[in-house]
């Protein structure tokens, strides 16, 4: 059940982190992108491999929160 879970938390995830990379590198270029006023020294590719793995972790912990909210009080236990 556990690894059913992940599944249900990980794959949506996986997939709105990708739909997020294509629409956000759309329309920003990586190299326009600054950290606390200083350009970010990575390649495209890196940034794009470091914001995809952002995103990820975003909508991962918003499916993670979704399925915490939807267990009854008895699987809690």
């Amino acid at each position: 059940m556990l690894a059913q879970r992940m599944m249900w938390i990980a794959w949506p995830a996986f997939l709105v982190a990708g739909v997020l990379e294509m629409l956000v590198f759309a329309m920003v270029d990586p190299h326009d992108i600054h950290w606390l006023g200083q350009p970010i020294e990575m390649s495209r590719q890196g940034i794009y491999t470091l914001s995809f793995f952002v995103f990820w972790a975003i909508t991962g912990a918003s499916s993670a929160l979704t399925t915490l909210l939807s267990i009854s009080p008895s699987e809690v236990s």
